[in-house]
């Protein structure tokens, strides 16, 4: 494992904001830490010199992973910003959509998986969404965007530590039923903690979505984690999301938290392409009778009342729970199945509604 002493004497080599100084005596320096073999850096400029200071940024990741034994750096890059706006404030358009970065140069279109609150199934609604697509013959790419609670590698049973494309900079991702794979689950130890403020958490989101090599994807499907937060906002800003499907439970408590969802979306200007209701109604695996445990349609009501797309129903079942521990979710073990069929429906209007739009979301931010 590197040192604190060998971090630092790597990033002598690099500059600080005023192109002359050494970076650790040139004050930028906020933040350092190191875990296994993970080097966490944080690095504070004046908002003139935010801008300018993105080669600085990438100069201290580069020095850090090039240390010995270390197999990823996580550099964060923040300004003081002045006083935010009111929420009261308009939003304005700046213009095209941001800069996708290498890693995401060939995909077309990428997709949010989101809910309001958490434990409503969907990072299994993901998942079964991107196997789906990729059986209906696109090209997909599944990101797993929840830092502080990945589970992309149990849901499709893998492990291990992504290498590093030919191009000696890119992650190459995991392959695994059609769908390219990434998460940070890969890059953190199972019983570790993620204890990372803010800005560490969105330059690994930065890192996840443009510094893997993805390839050509038609889709990339992005499990993002419950709530409207840093995580959902660093995604709006920094990828061109051409939609947004919200997951919820047919119950009133999960409701209100999906109308939170499809605000935040529609604030950062993102189409919302629909709501997918988990967890709609119970099938009996004796008899196959269905009981609606948490009342039923609530979610299809929720989409009316916001004129959006009912993208469809999946049962409580105790087939898509195993299959999921299993790392096989049910549409790659069991595609023929009752169980599967909803997951196949909700492809099918993903791409009906991502066919209407064929277009990237442009970036906004209050003025």
């Amino acid at each position: 494992m590197a040192t604190n002493e060998e971090a630092l004497a790597a990033l002598n080599a690099v500059m600080g904001p005023d192109g002359r100084t050494p970076l650790p005596q040139s004050g930028a320096l906020s933040g350092l830490s190191i875990h296994d073999d993970k080097i966490y850096l944080s690095l504070s400029v004046s908002p003139d010199q935010a801008k300018a200071s993105e080669p600085m940024r990438l100069a201290a990741e580069q020095a850090l992973k090039a240390l010995p034994g270390v197999t990823a750096a996580f550099v964060a890059l923040t300004a003081e910003r002045p006083p935010q706006p009111k929420p009261s404030q308009p939003l304005t358009s700046h213009g095209d959509a941001p800069a996708q970065g290498p890693g995401l140069d060939h995909v077309k279109q990428i997709v949010a998986i989101a809910s309001g609150k958490g434990g409503v199934g969907k990072s299994t609604t993901a998942a079964n969404l991107a196997v789906a697509l990729a059986a209906l013959g696109q090209k997909v790419g599944l990101l797993d965007a929840d830092v502080f609670g990945p589970s992309l590698p149990m849901l499709f049973g893998v492990s291990g530590k992504p290498n590093l494309a030919s191009d000696g900079h890119l992650l190459e991702p995991f392959v695994k039923y059609g769908v390219k794979l990434i998460s940070i689950g890969f890059l953190v130890p199972d019983d570790a903690a993620v204890v990372w403020r803010g800005p560490l958490v969105m330059t690994a989101i930065r890192q996840l979505l443009r510094d893997v090599a993805w390839g050509d994807l038609d889709v990339l499907v992005v499990d993002m984690p419950p709530g409207t937060g840093d995580v959902q906002l660093t995604m709006a800003q920094n990828a061109s999301l051409a939609g947004a499907v919200i997951v919820s439970t047919p119950q009133d408590m999960a409701l209100i938290d999906a109308r939170r969802a499809i605000a935040m979306f529609n604030q950062v200007k993102t189409p919302v392409l629909g709501l997918f209701e988990n967890m709609s109604y119970f099938l009996c695996p004796h008899c196959g009778g269905r009981t609606e445990i948490f009342a039923h349609g609530g979610a299809k009501a929720e989409a009316e009342k916001h004129n959006v797309r009912f993208l469809g129903a999946a049962p409580l079942d105790l087939k898509i729970r195993e299959t999921s521990d299993a790392g096989a979710p049910v549409v790659a073990s069991a595609p023929d199945s009752a169980q599967a069929r909803p997951y196949f429906e909700l492809a099918r209007a993903v791409q009906d509604e991502l066919n209407k739009g064929k277009r990237r979301a442009p970036v906004f931010s209050a003025v």
